[in-house]
Formats: structure tokens, sequence, C-alpha cells
């Protein structure tokens, strides 16, 4: 049943709008929407593509392919800045999580003695630099972010001691398992399933490096925006009550969990996805715990909110990401609707 706005003078300019997602647990607002009908409700339909990698949904963002992504914070204001690309002008709709990433290490690195970051340290000073591989998913991504910043944390330096890669997420335990990586940080479900395959465990979480960071956002072209702007506010509105929808009991979580495994989503198993939603979590290495900070999607309303404030600091780490030259002109990107 339609919202009475969604029918009169609020009525969305567009009713078909076509959103991509990479196949990662914190896309599950974007399936709720979908398939509980959230979509309708606002006089809206929700198309929901799946893509192959960051650098995809970028393009087909840019190219108007797509109306609206679940994308990285980072790579959102990286196309505003015009960080390796023509400057765009982009749009933060929402906040679509909080937390719920890692970074796993593999076996071969535990089985030489790296378990833990003084370890892993030890470990790379008795090789050349450059000697051991790690992956994150997108170079002005929050991946990247993590990554580097835990590494710098322990005095590895990731640019000088290390050799980093971008891999698309659903390919990280694959390329693990093949001896291409010695870690990566990715969102889940991956890290939980490299540690149901068994070829690696969690090294650290992304909410140990900032307890409930914003993570992934609702971005889109500003100038969809302003064409669509009663579309935009059924689109926010729609996926705000999704996320609300998965946090309203542990049932919803784990019926999410089992939509989200399925096919056309992250064709992957169930298990892999529904003990970290939860918050349950374990290492790999026989350390179980319920985190304080597992990933959100609501949280009484807190999460949803397109802080400034948080893309201001997303854009300061570019040129400590080597992505930017330095942080001037980093005033005025990435509006907020």
């Amino acid at each position: 049943m339609q919202s009475a706005w969604a029918a009169g003078s609020d009525k969305p300019e567009q009713t078909t709008v076509r959103v991509g997602f990479i196949p990662l647990t914190d896309c599950a607002p974007l399936a709720i929407a979908s398939l509980k009908g959230f979509d309708k409700k606002y006089g809206i339909t929700l198309v929901p593509t799946k893509e192959a990698s960051w650098a995809a949904v970028r393009d087909k963002l840019i190219s108007g392919e797509l109306d609206a992504a679940h994308i990285l914070y980072g790579l959102l204001y990286g196309l505003e800045l015009g960080i390796a690309s023509k400057p765009q002008s982009m749009a933060n709709l929402m906040t679509l999580n909080r937390n719920g990433q890692a970074i796993t290490l593999s076996r071969d690195l535990q089985d030489k003695g790296a378990t833990d970051l003084p370890g892993l340290k030890r470990l790379i000073g008795q090789s050349a630099p450059g000697s051991y591989t790690f992956a994150h998913t997108f170079p002005t991504g929050t991946h990247a972010m993590w990554l580097y910043y835990w590494l710098a944390s322990g005095g590895i330096n990731p640019f000088d001691d290390v050799r980093t890669v971008v891999v698309p997420p659903p390919q990280m335990v694959m390329n693990m398992r093949i001896g291409n990586m010695g870690g990566f940080c990715v969102g889940e479900p991956w890290n939980a399933r490299a540690i149901n395959d068994r070829i690696g465990f969690t090294a650290a979480t992304s909410q140990e490096i900032w307890p409930d960071h914003p993570e992934k956002i609702l971005g889109t072209r500003s100038e969809w925006v302003e064409r669509n702007p009663n579309t935009a506010r059924a689109l926010v509105a729609a996926v705000m009550e999704a996320s609300r929808w998965i946090e309203a009991s542990p049932e919803n979580t784990r019926e999410t969990a089992r939509i989200l495994a399925k096919r056309a989503w992250l064709n992957t198993k169930e298990q892999y996805l529904t003990g970290r939603m939860l918050g349950e979590y374990n290492n790999g290495l026989g350390r179980s715990w319920q985190d304080a900070h597992p990933i959100r999607f609501y949280d009484r309303g807190e999460v949803s909110f397109p802080w400034l404030s948080d893309g201001m600091w997303f854009m300061t780490q570019f040129p400590t990401l080597g992505a930017a030259e330095s942080g001037a002109g980093l005033s005025g990107g990435g509006a907020a609707y």
C-alpha cells in the first residue's frame, strides 16, 4: 500500500530506480527494501543490479546506467574530488551501515607465526620489501583505509614494506586460497567464509579500529537528485524502513541472512552471514566473543544521517592513501541531500 504522499504532490518523478550493489552483507537494506515491498509503499520500484566490482559501480553510476548505488564512503568523495577521473558532482543520500568489515590473514602467515600484528611485523621484517601481498577493494575505499591504518599502527609501512593490490570482494577468498595474497581487508561475509573454509583467520575487525564507523552509503549523482527530488526522498524512506526492519528482531536479522545467501544476492551459505550479523564472532584461532559494535543498519535511527563531518574525515585520508597530493580544496565536496 502506498503512502498517501506518494500519490500526491510528492509523487516520485521516476518510478523505477536502478540501484547497484556489490555482494556484501551491507547491501542488506536494498535487498529488504525490494523484497519486502518497502519501495512500493513509497511509490517506486527498486531494480537491484549485482555488480562485479567497485570500479563497475563507479563507471555505471557516472554514465547513468545506475540511478544510485550501495557504495564505499570514500569512493563517492573520491569521485567528487576527481581523484583518478574527471570530477563528478555527487550526492550522499544516506549512510547504509556502520561496522562489519575485517582484516583476514592467511593460514600460511599463521603457520609462520604471524597470528597478530607484532608477529606480522616480525615476519615482514625478515623478508625483502614487497615479499608479502595484501588486498583491499578500491584505492579510495574504506577497506584501503582500514588496512593501511592497521598495518601502520603496527609499524608496517603499507607502501614500502608490503605489496598491495585491488581485488573485488567476492574474489578475496578464492585468491587467498590459491596463494595470491597473505591478507585482505573486506566486508562480510568473506572474512567469515575464510574462517569456515579454513584458509584464514580474523586478525582485526574494522570496529576495533574505529567503533561505530560509517561504512557504505547510498550514493548518486547530484543532477539525478535535482531532476528527481521526490524519487530521491522516496528511495531514502524505503531504504530506511528496510534498515529498521532488519534490526527489529533477531528473527528479522536471521531472515535477512537467509535472503542475502541466495544466488541473486551473495550466492553463499547462510552460515557465513548469520553469526556476525548478530554480533557473534570467532576469529578462527579459538577466540569467540559477542561484539559490542557489530554491523548496524539502523540502531534506533542513528546510522542513516549522512554527516558531512564523516565525509570530511574520509577526504582527509586521501593524502595518506597516496590518492591525492594534498588536503587542499577538500571543504566543498560530496553534498548530502
